[in-house]
């Protein structure tokens, strides 16, 4: 059996627009996957849109939010400097993934939505008949992405997502631009 690789693509934003509350990867969006892909001896790669350091919503931080996994991976001096140095996605567009999944965090309304290189990793992994997968907001990635015959990837799919009313209790709805 061949390694499985794995491409989890985060954020590289760590401000909403309107630069008065700060955001970023929800760590456990990139943990659990991390942990579970890392137990079965996968190849993971963490990439974002302009590689470098990657932010973390202070929200998944806290207390009730900052699961056991998550903790663990946070207190590891190895993980935290992955996070200080992802690959750009222009480093690993041309390579072969079996998963490409995108975590998600607020930050991904932002740099997910409009980035080409994303657009074109996601089209190519969706027509090779690969895995394409995506949590929360990282579904945003998903939006603008046009395969190869011009009609949108989403187009007659059914999604799941965070919703507005999910952002009213999270106290986001007027700070999210999606």
């Amino acid at each position: 059996m061949s390694l499985i690789k794995i491409l989890i693509i985060v954020t590289n934003i760590n401000i909403y627009a309107s630069g008065n509350y700060p955001t970023g990867l929800w760590l456990s969006e990139l943990t659990h996957i991390y942990h579970a892909a890392k137990e079965k001896g996968y190849d993971v790669t963490i990439a974002s849109p302009n590689g470098g350091h990657i932010p973390i919503d202070p929200e998944s931080l806290k207390f009730f939010t900052l699961d056991k996994v998550s903790k663990k991976y946070w207190n590891d001096n190895s993980f935290r400097e992955l996070l200080n140095n992802s690959k750009s996605l222009k480093e690993v567009e041309n390579e072969n993934y079996d998963v490409v999944y995108l975590a998600g965090g607020h930050g991904t309304m932002y740099d997910f939505p409009e980035d080409k290189t994303l657009q074109k990793i996601i089209a190519e992994q969706y027509e090779n008949g690969k895995m394409v997968a995506a949590i929360c907001h990282g579904v945003g990635g998903l939006l603008n992405v046009k395969l190869s015959d011009g009609s949108y990837l989403i187009r007659d799919k059914k999604l799941t997502g965070y919703n507005w009313f999910e952002e009213s209790l999270a106290g986001r709805k007027k700070r999210s631009p999606l």
